[in-house]
């Protein structure tokens, strides 16, 4: 189980970092943030399963994180810390769908208590995603079979575009209100269908009415909503993306996912729809394993791929010349070539083999290894030239990472080449 830790007080993250087992147990520590703003990004790229957030930090606090992440990434198991003993605090959190609430300081014991606790639910939960059972129960409950059936209409091939209207209205009439100013279509495939549909269901109901999932013979389809052209886009990449984290979870297989081109009128749902499909299959005809997700910019104009590699060597540039600002974070490199933050995300990990988070932890300790080698310089001002501003923190990285303390590693490869 793979742990993300979000609180802005460095004493807090350097006791659970440094005073929990963590290599003597069955959880990774793969990052950690001072606030809810800078953890998004590395959440969605470090793709963890359980996230320990502080309630009370600057930018985005706890309660916000923990409403995105309820929205977008649904399966992960949120623990809350908190020094404010408050009823209101706990009650908030229950409803955004925290699993544990503790109050600090905490220690070792109670941590990996809670961490057990989560984790065994995380489990039993997956394995209910395989029950037919619980899929028809949902199926069937609360009008969510006709919802399904209305929202797959909008992409029937027969469907006359102008029905689309007929459509929304029929569903606002459920309370289901799907009007928007822009639309994009996901359109997915993998095996097996059941389990996977399933997974897509949950992550619907988690979206906050962002998303609304139909059924297909092959997979599954999304419509996602946004208030603008670049707001579509972003949550049809974040969505796409958790999707196919998901099925990965589910163990599913042979994923294929299109995005559709951003339309602005009802009536051209069925275009996006199409166009998604359309790159679905062009992905199916690739010959290598790779889980692929390609989107279209406007309508009839689809993602250039011979772009694509400029812009990630763009990419790769700039945060070469950044990397030792410790504030560079996913959005900067994302504006800075010119994308939106979850479809950048997804172009570069794509391309690179690695994910932003990833790279940007080679190229700075790249330049640590460098520095210990070449130079007398303090394992802090190390972590300074390297871009972390936390040293103990750049110890844990840079231990994870090779196997060796920094000082260690100095002993065994100063003054050697590469």
């Amino acid at each position: 189980m793979k742990v993300f830790l979000v609180d802005d007080e460095i004493v807090v993250r350097e006791g659970i970092r440094e005073s929990f087992p963590w290599d003597d147990t069955p959880y990774a520590l793969v990052g950690e943030a001072p606030d809810g703003e800078m953890a998004l990004p590395m959440i969605r790229d470090t793709n963890p399963d359980i996230v320990i957030t502080d309630i009370k930090m600057p930018f985005m606090d706890g309660l916000e994180l923990c409403r995105i992440l309820r929205g977008q990434m649904p399966w992960i198991g949120i623990i809350v810390l908190s020094g404010y003993d408050e009823f209101e605090y706990a009650r908030r959190c229950i409803q955004l769908g925290v699993r544990e609430y503790l109050l600090k300081p905490i220690n070792a014991e109670e941590l990996r208590e809670v961490l057990d606790k989560v984790s065994r639910q995380l489990q039993e939960e997956r394995k209910s995603l395989e029950h037919a059972a619980s899929l028809r129960a949902r199926m069937e409950s609360g009008g969510k079979f006709l919802k399904e059936k209305l929202i797959g209409s909008l992409f029937a091939d027969e469907a006359a575009e102008e029905d689309a209207v007929n459509v929304l209205k029929q569903l606002g009439t459920m309370g289901c209100p799907v009007p928007a100013p822009c639309y994009a279509v996901i359109d997915a495939q993998f095996t097996p269908t059941g389990t996977g549909q399933e997974a897509a269901r949950v992550l619907a109901e988690g979206s906050s009415g962002i998303a609304h999932v139909s059924s297909s013979r092959a997979g599954t389809r999304m419509l996602v909503l946004g208030d603008t052209s670049e707001d579509a886009e972003e949550h049809a990449y974040a969505f796409a993306a958790s999707l196919v984290r998901e099925l990965e979870r589910c163990d599913c297989t042979e994923v294929r996912v299109g995005i559709g081109e951003i339309v602005t009128e009802p009536e051209k749902i069925l275009c996006s729809f199409k166009s998604a499909r359309h790159i679905r299959h062009l992905l199916s005809e690739r010959s290598d394993e790779q889980t692929i997700i390609l989107g279209v910019r406007e309508m009839g104009e689809m993602a250039d791929d011979k772009k694509v590699p400029s812009i990630i060597s763009e990419a790769k540039l700039y945060m070469a010349q950044h990397f030792s600002n410790p504030n560079l974070m996913l959005q900067d490199v994302a504006k800075a070539v010119n994308m939106s933050k979850s479809r950048f995300s997804t172009v570069f990990s794509q391309q690179n083999g690695q994910t932003f988070t990833e790279y940007l932890i080679f190229l700075r300790l790249n330049k640590a290894k460098e520095l210990l080698r070449g130079t007398d310089l303090k394992s802090s001002q190390v972590a300074r030239e390297a871009g972390y501003n936390d040293a103990h923190y750049f110890s844990y990285i840079f231990k994870k990472n090779t196997g060796l303390t920094p000082s260690d590693y100095r002993a065994q490869y100063q003054n050697q080449p590469e």
